[in-house]
């Protein structure tokens, strides 16, 4: 879920473009400026008072609409295919597309605007079908908070556990699926909690119902208490009595009384908040009753990374070069981190490996069926947008060393631009040895080599939860993807003695429902050119030739056998544990001079890092999220005039019923080639939580890791004109300790 607390405070908003004509970018992939941004806005706003009946606009959502893939490789002399000469560059139109809607008639629109001229022209305005929802923002998910304060229901609920409305705090969720709303208004849950004092952990005091608030009518429209295993009624269950669970009407008269006479008669009790702090800042831990036998660790002594000449690489606006890698890096109010044309220089020869690399959607299902914890099911990405989630980073905190960050900006309600400074963080880091040997048979002379790995990461702060993304570049050109899960479990008040079979007791009065991290990461390849295959690869014992057999006496042969996804209905993958499968993205047109195999990068660690859906096939979520059911997806992509094939779910999400035509289950059907072709791969990676009370008060991150791995792609060992290590700081931890030599002797 997003967080409607801290985003707000570590971002700027920029109201007025600071000069009339904006300049070209430097980079066709270089996401908009704060001022463009507010441009786009105002060339928006100018089209609609013209040419609409539109009065007022709320704008969601305004980023770059890139252009062509093969304008934007001709723009970087990246040719289609080895040994072919590039294509000669063509006009790169800069483009931003924009979600709004009509303030008035809560209508939604997309709308597609070019920069002509210096000036920021409409090229099409449409409006979207009944019921399609953009994006929910960070304005909106604030809004929802000052709905519940404000409503009188929700003060006489709050105020019969004890809880006054300036106590009242509410992270707002997407409505997930419910069908007793209507689709065409734009709701969210409120999920409330209680605090008692300014700075302190709130989500250690749960409270007992959800109200469901409309966001353009800024109201609240219903009331769901969850049911518990004391009430009489069945898990699911709607509480409509007196009441309950029925819509608002738009009278001024008093609301109905929800009374503890009211809930009993649905067998239902009240369950007050619990009261004890479970705090996370170190001030408020040494207020905490008992604390004087609570002390900081006082042996951790100081640890520094050094990089005395600076760092080993440069930048130009978003495009990095470190050692051999060159790519692209951009903010995306959805995607948070896009990393883009992504090449390799193989001694002099600069070969293209991934054209765009991201996180492109997520599900995140919580097991408990009781109604309504089945609405929760947050597509983080989707539904709110991880970049627009981000934290501004804080040095030596969240990066050590000597950090190089970028910026990242995305719309306000008002068309204004909010801007995160220090958004993306760009630094060096040790990673172990990276290759050694010793040859004990000349006296043990070795020689050692310290791997040093590229970190581009960003940390997303979703209500109670964070996510760091990092994407690691190695020097033997490995990429490597890791998610991080820490902060603030997602929490529900509980009985005491109440049964918790979908969850574990953290404390008293607390419940944390099991549930599951799936993330979908869009895998757009270039390996060596746009026109690649995908290899699945199982290894076997080898075929009938049992042990005793004369091909197979000992009985320890095994071998591997590959074949290419070749058709659209095979795209879906699952992983075999069996035969440890794999799978390759290779260009055929590139044959390694000694194995004879095409070249390519292999995906390594899916098959621990995949998690299988555990909702049913044919539940909620498996139908909103069919790309949680595969680990990979392998489909073409299909350029328009709105982009490539970009969100697995469908590119509206908020309040969606089933999965929408344009979304990853639908391109994945057919008889459409996929050898030899501009393809998308898409990994399904995650985590089962089940959650542990030492993962209470603030959970200690969990990993999950993802490595693409060259194969057959490089000559030999690409790693070999890596320096030798030479630390001349590294020293004795204790004195008459034996320092032994380094590196070759």
């Amino acid at each position: 879920m997003s967080d409607p607390y801290t985003a707000p405070s570590t971002a700027t908003a920029v109201h007025g473009a600071t000069h009339a004509k904006l300049p070209a970018a430097k980079h066709p992939l270089d996401p908009l400026t704060p001022d463009e941004i507010v441009a786009v806005s105002l060339g928006v706003r100018r089209y609609t008072a013209a040419n609409t009946e539109i009065k007022a606009i709320r704008f969601i959502t305004t980023y770059l609409l890139p252009p062509p893939k093969r304008a934007v490789l001709a723009f970087l002399s990246i040719p289609l295919n080895p040994g072919e000469k590039p294509e000669p560059p063509t006009e790169v139109v800069r483009k931003a597309e924009v979600d709004f809607f009509d303030v008035v008639t809560g209508d939604a629109y997309n709308t597609v605007i070019s920069l002509k001229d210096g000036q920021w022209e409409v090229d099409t305005l449409e409006k979207l079908p009944e019921g399609v929802q953009p994006q929910i923002s960070v304005e909106e998910l604030l809004l929802c908070e000052k709905i519940i304060r404000e409503d009188k229901r929700v003060q006489q609920l709050a105020a019969e556990v004890g809880i006054q409305p300036e106590q009242l705090h509410a992270d707002g969720w997407a409505i997930g699926y419910d069908a007793r709303f209507d689709k065409k208004k734009r709701i969210q849950q409120a999920l409330l909690f209680a605090r008692f004092g300014r700075h302190e952990n709130l989500y250690a005091h749960p409270l007992d119902f959800v109200p469901v608030v409309d966001s353009i009518a800024q109201k609240v429209i219903h009331i769901d208490f969850p049911a518990n295993y004391k009430s009489k009624a069945a898990p699911g269950t709607l509480f409509t009595k007196h009441g309950l669970d029925v819509e608002l009407s738009t009278s001024t008269a008093a609301p109905p009384s929800l009374t503890e006479d009211a809930l009993a008669a649905s067998g239902r009790t009240r369950i007050p908040p619990p009261r004890e702090a479970w705090d996370f800042l170190p001030d408020l831990i040494l207020q905490k009753p008992g604390a004087e036998n609570f002390k900081f660790r006082d042996d951790v002594k100081p640890l520094h990374v050094v990089q005395p000449e600076g760092v080993s690489f440069k930048m130009d606006g978003h495009v990095l070069e470190w050692q051999k890698w060159k790519m692209h890096i951009a903010f995306h109010h959805r995607e948070g981190i896009a990393l883009s044309t992504i090449t390799y220089n193989d001694d002099g020869n600069v070969r293209p490996i991934f054209y765009r690399l991201s996180l492109s959607e997520m599900v995140v299902p919580y097991g408990a069926p009781e109604h309504p914890h089945p609405r929760k099911h947050a597509f983080d990405t989707g539904e709110y947008g991880m970049g627009t989630m981000a934290n501004e980073l804080a040095l030596g905190c969240d990066c050590l060393g000597q950090i190089h960050y970028l910026p990242g900006a995305y719309v306000a309600h008002d068309g204004s631009a909010i801007v995160i400074k220090n958004v993306i963080c760009i630094h060096e880091e040790d990673a172990g040895l990276l290759w050694k040997h010793t040859d004990f048979r000349t006296g043990g002379r070795s020689h050692a080599v310290r791997s040093r790995r590229l970190v581009v990461s960003m940390i997303c702060t979703l209500a109670n939860y964070e996510y760091i993304w990092n994407y690691y570049f190695y020097q033997d050109g490995n990429i490597e993807i890791e998610t991080r899960l820490t902060g603030i479990l997602q929490v529900y008040a509980k009985q005491d003695n109440e049964p918790t079979p979908f969850g574990t007791t953290l404390a008293p009065g607390i419940n944390a429902h099991y549930h599951q991290h799936i993330f979908s990461f869009r895998v757009d390849p270039m390996v060596d050119g746009l026109h690649n295959t995908v290899v699945e690869t199982d290894v076997v014992p080898l075929p009938d030739a049992p042990t005793g057999s004369a091909a197979n006496y000992a009985g320890n042969a095994f071998l591997t056998q590959s074949r290419p996804i070749a058709r659209a209905c095979e795209g879906p993958r699952d992983v075999s544990h069996a035969t440890d499968r794999r799978w390759s993205i290779v260009n055929p047109k590139t044959t390694h001079v000694y194995s004879g195999k095409p070249g390519g990068y292999t995906i390594t660690g899916l098959r621990g890092a995949a998690v299988p859906l555990f909702t049913r096939p044919d539940g909620l979520v498996a139908r909103r999220a069919p790309f949680a059911t595969r680990p990979l997806w392998v489909v073409r992509d299909v350029e328009t005039d709105k982009g490539g094939r970009m969100w697995p779910a469908g590119k509206y999400v908020p309040q969606t019923r089933e999965t929408p035509a344009d979304s990853l289950a639908a391109w994945a059907q057919g008889d459409e080639s996929l050898e030899e072709q501009d393809i998308l791969v898409f990994l399904t990676t995650g985590i089962t939580h089940i959650p542990r009370p030492e993962d209470w008060p603030v959970m200690p991150v969990e990993h999950v890791r993802l490595l693409f791995r060259p194969t057959n792609f490089f000559k030999s060992n690409p790693s070999m004109d890596v320096p030798g290590a030479n630390d001349p700081r590294s020293v004795p931890a204790f004195s008459g300790n034996d320092a032994g030599a380094c590196c070759a002797h």
